[in-house]
């Protein structure tokens, strides 16, 4: 999938009026999910991603590997996107779905790993509900 195809799909898939606004939603969460994990994580995740975003995750210079939860996931990538936090949370989600279909398989169940599960009802799991929905 190229840029126009990964960016069309994620546009239209959350019905956003632009590319404008996909890109921003498209770099708010690789960008945030690559301060959350490994450099080398990241680089993997990044390999299978069109060109032209795929420095989102990996720009986060000295940045990787920080240690934050999933509502810390949310607010950052929803003060990037300028967007609701809820609005946020579900472009995540979208995004991370067409994402899957870009990557091998065991690069994403390594990202998956990553991301600690926890008893609350918000939690990483929660990045992967649309994931899990196709399964």
């Amino acid at each position: 999938m190229n840029f126009d195809e990964f960016t069309g799909e994620v546009q239209h898939r959350l019905e956003l009026p632009g590319t404008g606004e996909t890109v921003r939603a498209i770099r708010a969460t690789l960008m945030t999910l690559g301060q959350r994990i490994p450099e080398g994580n990241a680089e993997d995740l990044a390999a299978s991603l069109p060109i032209e975003i795929k420095w989102y995750p990996t720009g986060a210079v000295d940045e990787h590997g920080q240690r934050f939860d999933w509502q810390e996931f949310v607010d950052r990538v929803s003060e990037i996107e300028r967007a609701d936090p809820a609005d946020a949370a579900y472009h995540a989600r979208v995004i991370m779905d067409v994402v899957r279909s870009q990557v091998p398989e065991s690069d994403f169940h390594q990202l998956r790993d990553l991301l600690p599960e926890s008893e609350d009802t918000e939690n990483w799991g929660s990045l992967f509900e649309l994931v899990d929905a196709e399964n």
